[in-house]
């Protein structure tokens, strides 16, 4: 599986319900385990533009674009997504460069 940096970002609606992000978190890493990923980390951002972020585990760029769609549909949050690489397979990237 493929590992990703999730970056949330309250929108006004989600700032409004704040006292619900609990509940939205929860039901976010159910909506990952549903469409075949896994939550490896939730933290909550300080000093940034982000708000929260999930390090997720997905089987391809695919299924981590429609885990964010469903995510994000709700309107709670904006959210930036990074694909992540071990220290191994970016090794593996570097020597394979030409």
């Amino acid at each position: 599986m493929a590992s990703y940096l999730v970056l949330f970002g309250f929108t006004p609606q989600g700032v409004q319900h704040i006292k619900d992000c609990p509940a939205r978190v929860a039901a976010a890493k159910e909506t990952v385990r549903s469409l075949g990923g896994e939550v490896r980390a939730f933290y909550g951002i300080m000093g940034s533009a982000h708000d929260t972020l999930f390090i997720v585990d997905a089987p391809d760029d695919a299924a981590m674009a429609r885990m964010v769609l469903a995510i994000a549909e709700k309107g709670f949050v904006r959210t930036e997504t990074h694909r992540l690489f071990t220290e191994d397979e970016f090794g593996e990237i570097v020597r394979s460069l030409p």
